[in-house]
């Protein structure tokens, strides 16, 4: 069995392989979604893209989502704000979640930076407390920024 760095080694090398061969972005985040949440078996895996200063529900995997957050709202919306990953050990102890579904009980948040402005958020979500770490952040981020590179320029 892999060790979850192992896992995020191989899953970054599938995404640089996606991304070499498509440059649509709604296809590669659609992609990188169903890698995540089938590698990892996360609870929810998606992306919420900002149009007209908010966030938009995009392609996921998962049960249904929130649609529309505002800024500053939820992880998603506070991760926005602050321009960094946001890694919530326990949702019901984050003041202003927003509880798109009762099972989801972690969560990570990391922003998708373009020429210093946040166009979008990877929200994962997990069904255990305290699923996620440095390890997952490092990666995630990796991964959101190969997604910049390939799909925006």
């Amino acid at each position: 069995m892999k060790t979850k760095k192992e896992s995020y080694e191989l899953v970054l090398k599938q995404v640089e392989a996606i991304l070499s061969d498509e440059t649509d972005l709604i296809a590669n985040l659609a992609n990188v979604s169903a890698l995540l949440k089938t590698t990892f078996h996360f609870f929810w895996v998606g992306f919420y893209w900002v149009k007209n200063n908010e966030l938009v529900l995009g392609p996921f995997q998962g049960p249904v989502a929130c649609t529309r957050i505002t800024k500053g709202k939820g992880v998603c919306g506070f991760t926005w704000v602050n321009e960094e990953t946001s890694i919530v050990p326990d949702v019901s102890k984050f003041e202003g979640h927003i509880a798109c579904s009762p099972h989801s009980k972690s969560e990570i948040v990391v922003p998708l930076i373009h020429q210093n402005t946040v166009v979008g958020v990877l929200d994962i979500d997990s069904d255990e407390l305290d699923a996620f770490d440095s390890l997952d952040r490092y990666y995630l981020e990796k991964i959101c920024q190969l997604l910049i590179l390939q799909s925006l320029i």
